[in-house]
């Protein structure tokens, strides 16, 4: 045990240090290393350590009917909703957690708080809401940590930092939640009630959802073209000809080349080197696991957690591709250990250079995701199917970033036949490199064949050779259309949103963050705006037309990309948050003067609702619900509700050609009515 039991004493009565951590997990592990094994309700103690924890966000901003009865409402008119004094709410399922933290945070025998969280924007968020309500003025300290591992805590702890050091980075986390509560709040509020339908609006969501819409459009929009090939053999060797547009001009120059005689007049050979990729950061190792497992990038996350949790890897909420110079000896650790639990390792692996995974200067608050050294001594057989795939991506990812080059020759040839140029490609693997890892793991998780030969042309081809005959024959082909997004091409696009039009040496950080985009892409489907068909996602009808109406600006992938910039800015103290939040909040009045000036027949337009009839009480259009017919007006409460208990006695339901006539006659004829008495169906007036 390296670290020592607290005794600090204030006259008769012990100190203690109190932790606090995201989850009851991490708890649990912290308290282990700590010696603090007595359990208490929701707490535990021990060796002058109490270890409690937050349950994930215990307290959120509150709704904008806590700023004022008026706004239980949903009112165009009393827009915009800009608090003065920011409310948190505490979640009732939730509330005794949050009165048990905030009781310990005010004990008067602890010395110190340690936030535990995790070691991020959002860990800060959560740790710093509880310590605010609870009024505790007790000193604050950082545990920052990368892993689980037993030596990893223990040295986190030997290297506390006073909480003030984060106060920028919990500005950017506040200036990050108000901003998505202003932008959600004020301007799904505003479209809602001017177009008198649901639709939310989000600072990530929405560009992220505008960026789904723009590639279904220009798909709808396709029209292909076909184009034609000749395409000629001989000798082993496979050539194609220039396109054609005329089916008729590749027929005829196909005729002339069947039989005939080809010549080699150009041969190009050039050596290809291909660098190893990078070690994973989270948004790259969630792309990966939906192009070769087809994992949505939020299962990735949350099996990743449970492989941090459980001490098998490093912190999975990095942007960082990279480790620092002091972890060399930890890497050489790791690969030396890699093949004995992942033998798929064992004859594909050879560690050419460990300084590659390292620079400094790319790694900011976590280094890029490894296994840990505490994974080479378990049983990675008793993880779920997902787990080991994720790990297993982990580990071989480490053992390529360390590989040697991949050395391949390229080669090139023309030949000329019957007057016309055809070309052949080749690629022939010279050194296999860290591509020799990669394709042990294709074959290991059974994810099919990778960087094989492609088109190997014969040896011996040199300028000049005649192929005394060949074959040919023209071939149809048609041009493309843009394919819809998967996780992993959809991932990759909000990562690199709006780079073109910033300079070359901004940082960019493009839609969201690496722990939030996962929880866009799942609201999008949440929403109704998005679904899942296997594993492309793909704009709904309701996504397309939400978009449709919205203005650019709401839209705009390089303003939001702009604001994650400036949050950036904030952490490192370089933007003021006063300065981030009246950009919010201009934007905010900029919405509401857009939505002044939509005509009635924008609104009109935009409803594709059928109208059922006209509402008996105030004369506006009467649609269909899910389990009624309402009134479009949302200060009339009149409701026609399709299931009720005089006509459950009959087994019916009120349907849209029922709703209809009650609407414009006052009554309805029924056909299929049911009578328990005599166990028949008859027809009647209702």
């Amino acid at each position: 045990m390296l670290l020592p039991a607290f005794k600090e004493r204030t006259g008769k009565k012990m100190n203690s240090i109190l932790i606090i951590a995201e989850k009851p997990s991490v708890s649990q592990a912290l308290a282990k290393v700590l010696g603090a094994y007595k359990r208490e309700d929701g707490y535990m103690e021990g060796n002058g350590y109490i270890v409690s924890w937050c349950l994930g966000h215990l307290a959120e901003y509150a709704p904008p009917d806590a700023y004022g009865s008026q706004y239980k409402k949903w009112n165009y008119e009393d827009l915009p909703i800009i608090p003065q004094e920011w409310k948190l709410d505490v979640a009732e399922e939730k509330k005794e957690q949050f009165d048990l933290l905030s009781s310990l945070l005010n004990r008067t025998d602890i010395s110190y708080v340690v936030n535990a969280c995790d070691a991020g924007r959002e860990g800060e968020l959560i740790f710093m809401r509880v310590y605010e309500l609870s009024g505790s003025h007790v000193p604050v300290k950082r545990l920052w940590i990368s892993s689980m591992e037993d030596s990893a805590i223990q040295e986190g702890f030997r290297e506390l930092r006073d909480g003030s050091e984060y106060a920028a980075l919990y500005d950017a986390s506040v200036c990050r939640a108000k901003a998505d509560w202003l932008v959600g709040m004020n301007a799904t509020r505003a479209f809602t009630t001017k177009y008198n339908r649901r639709l939310t609006v989000g600072r990530v969501q929405t560009p992220t959802l505008s960026m789904l819409v723009e590639r279904q459009k220009q798909i709808d929009g396709f029209e292909k073209t076909a184009y034609y090939k000749v395409r000629i053999e001989g000798n082993g060797i496979t050539a194609v000809s220039e396109n054609y547009a005329d089916k008729a001009e590749a027929d005829a120059v196909a005729k002339k080349c069947d039989g005939a005689v080809a010549r080699v007049t150009k041969v190009e050979r050039k050596r290809k080197k291909s660098q190893p990729p990078k070690l994973y950061d989270l948004t790259t190792l969630q792309r990966e696991a939906n192009r070769i497992f087809g994992y949505t990038a939020q299962e990735t996350l949350q099996e990743l957690q449970k492989l941090y949790e459980d001490k098998l890897v490093t912190y999975p909420r990095t942007d960082s591709q990279f480790v620092t110079d002091d972890m060399a000896d930890t890497v050489q650790e790791l690969l030396d250990g890699l093949p004995d639990v992942l033998p798929f390792l064992k004859n594909s692996m050879e560690v050419v250079d460990i300084g590659r995974v390292i620079n400094n200067a790319k790694v900011t608050d976590h280094h890029a995701i490894l296994p840990t050294k505490a994974a080479l001594k378990e049983d990675l057989s008793e993880l779920t199917v997902k787990q080991r795939n994720i790990f297993s991506l982990i580990g071989q990812r480490l053992a390529q970033a360390v590989a040697g080059e991949s050395v391949s020759d390229e080669t090139s040839v023309i030949l000329k036949c019957a007057g016309y140029e055809f070309q052949a490609k080749g690629n022939r693997m010279v050194v296999e490199g860290y591509k020799a890892i990669e394709k042990a793991f294709a074959v290991a998780v059974k994810a099919g064949k990778s960087s094989e030969d492609k088109n190997v042309l014969p040896s011996g081809i040199d300028e000049d050779m005649v192929i005394p005959s060949v074959s040919a024959k023209s071939e149809q082909h048609f041009t493309s259309p843009p394919k819809p997004y998967t996780e992993d091409t959809l991932l990759s696009a909000m990562e690199t949103a709006g780079n073109k039009e910033f300079d070359a040496d901004t940082e960019k950080k493009g839609l969201g963050t690496p722990a939030t985009r996962a929880s866009m892409i799942e609201k999008l489907v949440s929403s109704g705006y998005a679904v899942r068909k296997g594993r492309q996602i793909t704009p709904t009808t309701a996504g397309m037309k939400l978009i449709e109406i919205l203005p650019d600006y709401l839209k705009s992938a390089s303003m939001t990309a702009e604001w994650e910039n400036q949050l950036l800015g904030i952490e490192k103290g370089e933007v003021e948050s006063a300065r981030f939040l009246q950009g919010i909040t201009n934007l905010i009045k900029m919405v509401l003067h857009g939505c002044d000036t939509i005509s009635e027949e924008e609104i009109a337009s935009f409803d594709t609702r059928e109208k059922i009839g006209d509402c008996p009480v105030c004369g506006k259009p009467v649609y269909e619900g899910k389990s009624n017919f309402y009134c479009s007006d949302r200060e009339c409460r009149f409701a026609l509700w399709k299931e009720n208990r005089y006509l459950a006695g009959m087994r019916k339901t009120v349907d849209k050609k029922m709703a209809a006539d009650l609407l414009s006659k006052g009554r309805t004829h029924v056909k299929d009515l049911y009578s328990a008495k005599k166990d028949t169906t008859f027809e009647g007036w209702t």
